[in-house]
């Protein structure tokens, strides 16, 4: 077998075997294919598409390219949800407790965030004592004892997949449904999780802007993940401004904390509510959607969902007592407003720009070894079809310093204002299954 051949193949538009698609994963993986070849396919691909079961092949071999997780001895459908990301995601510090005091196990491997914000393992960070990097066997057992535990990313998970986006980052094949779905999934399935909730983003502060990309990047993943043996369902979300109120690792840990108290912003609740019924539906601890809701929003209320997220703070050494009192986190020393310049309605809050402005506070990381200041950014006090008085607080920006001129022209810029009447934009287009 030649790598040449296969190139041509698909180059001419046609479907390569099982056997090909492990030749050159498995050929770039050890060196012995070169990158130019490897990028010759990958533009071949961006140009031709691959086929349902080609893209499914393709995530197999990422996936067997390196460790997989074994989640075995965990009783109970291990359910997991991925988002493919965005500006004040705060959902999974939510939905793990949420899901899990309705009796779902959650065995969550997250990474660190390179962007806007941290990451999932960064904002549990900005918890005094809170420690992701526990062994397999205590987050197995703390999985089967709490239902629930958030681990950093370790091993040598997809190393396929990590050689691959690093070529295509050089090569412009990003954008490529194949590329995109096979590597996001790759590292959700060699995680060990049993069923997929996918959160697809849409709009200016997402991956995907057009609503159509993002429902065929959702379609392909859910096809991949039910192809491999995985229950995988994908909601597709509206990005087009910050989800909830915070942007900023301790600020989104305080907001995520109010929700677990049933006093959240109304779009997050919701959201979490949508993709917590469907993970409990998957793990079999509801029957209908319905019901999943009815059991999470009674515990958002009755007190569960914020003691579970307490219990699962403790047991990877946190401290809980943030949960009553959110000034044990990181506080910035500066809390500066910004006020509206003129009255109207909120038009537009262009939720890039709002993700810049808080990573040029220090919230997030630019390079792989910027650091990140846990205890700035920034809180929306308006929202798309708000009304605003002039003078009246847009935002509150959180910082360690005065100098934040820059960040208020960036943030100016990515609000406007308008005189006539705003509609809210919807917060949830569809729920995408397999077809």
């Amino acid at each position: 077998m030649r790598m040449y051949d296969i190139i041509e193949k698909k180059r001419d538009g046609h479907k390569l075997s099982k056997e090909e698609i492990r030749f050159f994963v498995d050929g770039y993986t050890n060196g012995s294919i070169p990158d130019y070849q490897v990028s010759a396919l990958l533009m071949a691909i961006f140009f031709r598409d691959m086929t349902e079961e080609e893209r499914a092949e393709l995530t197999t071999a990422m996936v067997e390219s390196g460790d997989q997780i074994d989640l075995s001895a965990i009783s109970g459908i291990k359910v997991d949800k991925h988002s493919t990301g965005g500006v004040g995601d705060t959902t999974t510090l939510i939905l793990a407790p949420l899901v899990a005091s309705a009796g779902a196990p959650v065995a969550k491997m997250s990474g660190r965030g390179l962007g806007h914000t941290g990451g999932t393992i960064d904002k549990l960070e900005a918890v005094p004592g809170f420690n992701a990097e526990i062994a397999s066997d205590a987050f197995i057992n703390l999985v089967n004892q709490n239902k629930v535990a958030v681990v950093g990313q370790t091993g040598n998970l997809t190393p396929a997949d990590k050689k691959l986006y690093g070529l295509r980052d050089v090569t412009a094949t990003v954008n490529s449904i194949p590329l995109i779905a096979s590597s996001i999934m790759s590292k959700k399935i060699a995680s060990g999780t049993d069923a997929i909730v996918l959160d697809v983003k849409t709009g200016a502060g997402a991956f995907m802007k057009e609503l159509d990309d993002a429902r065929d990047l959702a379609r392909a993943m859910v096809s991949i993940g039910n192809r491999v043996g995985r229950q995988t369902t994908a909601i597709i979300s509206d990005m087009s401004q910050p989800l909830g109120n915070a942007v900023g690792n301790a600020l989104e840990v305080k907001e995520a904390i109010e929700t677990l108290q049933g006093r959240g912003p109304e779009d997050l609740t919701e959201l979490c509510l949508e993709l917590g019924s469907h993970m409990m539906v998957l793990a079999n601890k509801a029957d209908t959607l319905d019901s999943a809701r009815e059991h999470l929003t009674e515990n958002l209320n009755n007190g569960k969902a914020i003691e579970q997220f307490k219990l699962f703070l403790e047991s990877q050494g946190g401290d809980s007592r943030v949960a009553d009192d959110p000034g044990l986190l990181p506080q910035a020393s500066q809390t500066i407003e910004l006020p509206a310049k003129k009255s109207g309605t909120i038009s537009e809050i262009v939720a890039d720009d709002i993700g810049t402005a808080a990573m040029m506070l220090g919230a997030g990381r630019a390079t792989k070894d910027s650091a990140i200041d846990l205890s700035v950014g920034i809180v929306l006090n308006k929202k798309v079809g708000d009304f605003v008085n002039k003078g009246e607080s847009l935002l509150s920006i959180h910082a360690n310093t005065t100098a934040v001129d820059d960040v208020k022209e960036k943030l100016y810029a990515s609000i406007n204002i308008t005189d006539e009447a705003v509609a809210k934009p919807p917060l949830i287009y569809e729920n995408v299954q397999n077809e």
